[in-house]
């Protein structure tokens, strides 16, 4: 890994999620004590660490790199639309700048100048940026590999933390090698590219470099799927669940990926409901609270892309009219939550089947069968696995019809 890898060495089990195994430990011996209501403080103490869990991610390399417009790509944003990061051959990032997810704003993209110049010396570089700021650091590079790669690699890797050094404009190598009609190998090129960077960072006594190379005007081109995966394998369970969910829905991998990280909340939210109890809404006849639903629907529908904000950016992203994304929208659940639909859901619910088994073995950290068949935690638990597969399969439709996706070819339903 380029750097020492920051991941807490405190064991996260694959079944409990977000919770570490000391943790588990606490939560199982709260229940055994005192019940459901003893294990609601550290299950709402863990829905707020996600909640507000900051993702602080470093991007910088040299000028004309690539750097904003990656930022933008990274955001689902396009050069021109509010709140992008300004674009351009010449170096106007004069100090750390912070761009802020369009929907989930804890995640924040920082454009950091270029190193190496009179303002900013290799040897004060990080110090001046707020090095401790981030979670780690991504290096742009395009066309060259050059001196201050190396040293900001050495120095990173140096203070503990981990980098990933993207090669960008790798479309632009790719046409240039085919002008003229001249006839070359993709692969064999892509490959002399990535090898000519590792070698450079192994000779300045980095072993294991992690290299990428990315198009950012089509993040589904070449390595953007391997990225996704090092930075996965890289961050603590809960900035991992954060980065999935703040990623654009270029794909259908990455929506389904999403449906995961979001599955893993529903237990705890369902947790919730069973503690604080039922709130009647008049003409809504649901044995569970209320608000905890709704919120959790709400959360659903943006993380997975399905607000008017997040169609229209993506919509002109596709470069598909918005009209032709919303057509394909067909849930109630992206509207506003009104007794009616609310009844629906639970109709629709009553044919979702949720084995013991599953809840024990699968999500539910603290032993499944603790909750009867008839309590407000398996009515909220069946309420929010119904909307989120609903809010999905609505989310990979979407996809499907901004970027021409046929769920048949497996090479289309993923990164490369």
């Amino acid at each position: 890994m380029g750097g020492a890898s920051s991941r807490d060495q405190t064991a996260e089990t694959s079944n409990s999620s977000f919770f570490t195994e000391d943790e588990l430990k606490n939560l199982k011996s709260d229940y055994e004590m005192g019940g459901v209501t003893n294990v609601k403080p550290l299950i709402q103490k863990k829905i707020k660490e996600l909640d507000n869990t900051q993702l602080n991610i470093a991007v910088t390399g040299e000028t004309g790199a690539g750097k904003s417009t990656f930022i933008n790509a990274m955001r689902g944003l396009n050069e021109d639309d509010e709140g992008a990061a300004e674009t351009g051959s010449t170096e106007t990032t004069m100090e750390p700048t912070g761009y802020r997810h369009p929907s989930l704003p804890n995640v924040c993209f920082w454009d950091l100048p270029g190193m190496g110049t009179k303002k900013f010396p290799a040897n004060k570089y990080l110090k001046e940026m707020k090095f401790k700021r981030y979670d780690f650091f991504i290096i742009i590079s395009a066309c060259r590999f050059t001196e201050h790669d190396v040293n900001l690699a050495i120095e990173i890797k140096r203070l503990g933390k981990n980098f990933y050094y993207i090669r960008s404009k790798i479309d632009n190598d790719l046409y240039s090698l085919g002008k003229g009609g001249r006839k070359f190998d993709a692969e064999e090129e892509l490959e002399k590219i990535r090898n000519y960077c590792i070698s450079n960072l192994q000779e300045a006594g980095i072993p294991s470099p992690c290299v990428f190379l990315i198009s950012n005007f089509d993040l589904n081109l070449y390595d953007f799927q391997l990225f996704n995966k090092a930075l996965e394998g890289d961050l603590p369970s809960i900035k991992k669940s954060v980065y999935i969910l703040a990623l654009p829905n270029l794909n259908l991998e990455i929506v389904e990926k999403k449906n995961k990280e979001l599955k893993k909340r529903v237990w705890m939210l369902a947790t919730l409901s069973g503690v604080l109890g039922a709130v009647p809404i008049p003409g809504v006849s649901l044995g569970c609270d209320i608000a905890i639903l709704i919120g959790g629907i709400i959360d659903f529908r943006k993380c997975l892309g399905l607000d008017d904000a997040s169609l229209e950016r993506l919509a002109k992203l596709a470069g598909k009219p918005v009209e032709d994304l919303k057509a394909v929208v067909k849930t109630p659940l992206v509207g506003e939550m009104t007794p009616e639909i609310l009844n629906r859901l639970a109709w629709g619910s009553a044919a979702v089947v949720i084995s013991v088994l599953e809840l024990a073995l699968d999500i539910v950290p603290v032993v499944g069968s603790i909750f009867g068949a008839g309590s407000s935690f398996l009515m909220t638990y069946k309420l929010l696995t119904g909307a989120l597969d609903d809010l999905t399969g609505n989310a990979k439709r979407v996809v499907k019809t901004a970027f021409g996706i046929d769920e048949n070819d497996p090479e289309q339903t993923s990164t490369q």
